[in-house]
Parts: structure tokens; C-alpha cells; sequence
């Protein structure tokens, strides 16, 4: 299973793990709401997860201007 974390915002590749040992749990999926995984979390047919993380950069974009988080895709 490999789980990569992609920018909500901007689609840039945060990080990825590919290892097939490491659990839900150990991610802290477990810790979600059923609305948050559904927001945040997609499992692909072949087994692999992407979840939707937001940057460094879309972080301090948004914090500077807090306006762009009524807009639905600001940073592309």
C-alpha cells in the first residue's frame, strides 16, 4: 500500500509512503470522523491511499490572506 499526500490547494506532492506494514492507526486515520475521511481521505482500486493535506506554501498564502479560504480552489 503506498499513501501519498497531496495538496488540497495547489496538487503539489507533499510526501508519500510506501510501505505495506504501516496501519490506519499509525497514520492516525482512526482519529477522523466518517465527514473527515471522506474530505481528507481516497482509496484508489489498486489499494493505494491519497490523502488531501494542505502545504506549507497554501498555509502561509491563506494565513496572510484569509479572504482566499471562501474561494473554492484559490492556489491553482
Amino acid at each position: 500500500m503506498a499513501v501519498q499526500y497531496v495538496c488540497r490547494h495547489c496538487k503539489t506532492l507533499v510526501g508519500r509512503i510506501d510501505s505495506p506494514f504501516v496501519s490506519e492507526g499509525q497514520l492516525g486515520f482512526t482519529a477522523l470522523t466518517p465527514e473527515e475521511r471522506r474530505d481528507i481521505i481516497a482509496y484508489d482500486s489498486n489499494g493505494d491511499v491519497t490523502v488531501r493535506v494542505t502545504c506549507e506554501y497554501c498555509a502561509e498564502a491563506m494565513e496572510m490572506n484569509p479572504e482566499l479560504r471562501l474561494v473554492g480552489s484559490p492556489l491553482q
